[in-house]
């Protein structure tokens, strides 16, 4: 156990109540609904120049509000102490690993995490540790990788980050290595990316298959809740790969500006019923993974985004990306027919996933059990 996490149990062994911590961004609003609709009390951290929409329009959902100039200077012991001083639990999104970063996160924020905060930097795919390595260990399948453009002998898609915003990525597509290198130097020279980004670039075949992002919560408290729950399917709308989709093919030939894959939102989805059970088992073998390679394991949402595809005449499910945080999804809990499965289960109306967060927070706390679903 690391020095950060004796700490935190140590910390939460001293709160009576809880304060709901939420960063200022990605899924902060569906946080704070669920909160309060929980009762719990809620701080958002919110950054100068892109707080009105916490400060202002949504005012509402937070009791507290600390305003920083920079996300990074949440790191700061006397906002720090601020946060424990209000008993406050944080949950994690991607924007809080982004900005804070995992650095920062896992040896110098000193404030109880609902979740397990050494998953975080789990997502980054170059990280040796990282989403891949974790499905490799799970046995579970995802699109083959090409080490070198060189290699390229079927239509691969590219996954590069944007040069200017390290939340998103540009894809490309591209099916010779003379069509990657043709791409690639016009993305350069459109200031898209770097060379520097398309070193670290990820070059995949591209799954023709129909997408899901299949959405969990890992329970902490087993032995009260079970295992894990499935809370529904969605996809995402990109910018300004929707537009491209919604003209002619003989149009969007006309249009020579790069694809930017950049998420702008999400809809609901649904699977045939007889293929899912195959991505619960999924969901389950990384579950067993994660336990012992980031021991205590998955707590908390979690993400599997892929697509259901053919291979030798029998579907199966590649995964693209794993989320193993909040997916920032708030679309999650208005279309998907689990909710009502799970209000079945827990005997109380669940209305959207965040609301599992906080009823295994609100548990925890009634038996004295806190410092087992934080890090």
């Amino acid at each position: 156990m690391s020095m950060i996490t004796e700490k935190i149990k140590k910390i939460v062994e001293d709160y009576d109540d809880i304060t709901v911590g939420i960063f200022g961004s990605h899924s902060a609003k569906e946080t704070g609904i669920s909160a309060k609709s929980f009762g719990l009390r809620t701080v958002v951290v919110v950054q100068k120049g892109r707080d009105r929409l916490y400060t202002d329009f949504n005012r509402h959902l937070y009791d507290e509000v600390i305003v920083l100039d920079s996300f990074k200077d949440l790191l700061n012991r006397e906002v720090q102490e601020k946060l424990v001083e209000m008993n406050t639990i944080f949950i994690p999104n991607r924007s809080f690993a982004v900005y804070v970063g995992y650095d920062g996160i896992e040896s110098e924020f000193e404030v109880p995490i609902y979740g397990n905060r050494y998953m975080l930097r789990a997502e980054e795919r170059n990280f040796e540790k990282g989403q891949y390595y974790l499905l490799d260990k799970a046995g579970l399948r995802y699109p083959k990788e090409f080490s070198s453009p060189d290699e390229i002998d079927r239509l691969v898609v590219v996954k590069v980050q944007q040069a200017k915003n390290p939340l998103e990525r540009a894809f490309f597509y591209a099916d010779s290595p003379e069509d990657y290198y043709r791409q690639a130097e016009e993305l350069i020279k459109q200031g898209v990316i770097t060379e520097e980004g398309l070193k670290k670039a990820r070059i995949e075949e591209y799954v023709l298959g129909a997408r899901f992002n299949a959405n969990f919560h890992c329970y902490a408290l087993k032995d009260v809740f079970g295992d894990f729950d499935f809370v529904g399917f969605s996809d995402r709308r990109q910018v300004n790969l929707q537009g491209f989709l919604n003209l002619p093919a003989r149009d969007q030939l006309k249009i020579n500006v790069p694809v930017k894959n950049e998420e702008i939102g999400h809809y609901g989805v649904t699977m045939r019923e007889s293929k899912q059970q195959m991505v619960y088992e999924y969901a389950e073998k990384f579950i067993r993974t994660c336990e012992k390679e980031y021991p205590p394991g998955l707590i908390g949402l979690f993400g599997l985004q892929g697509a259901i595809a053919y291979d030798n005449d029998r579907l199966e499910f590649f995964v693209f990306d794993v989320s193993p945080r909040v997916p920032g999804d708030p679309a999650i809990g208005p279309t998907s027919p689990e909710m009502r499965n799970l209000s079945i289960k827990h005997k109380k109306r669940i209305e959207d996933p965040l609301d599992l967060t906080m009823l295994e927070l609100i548990s925890a706390r009634e038996l004295g059990r806190l410092k087992e679903v934080v890090t």
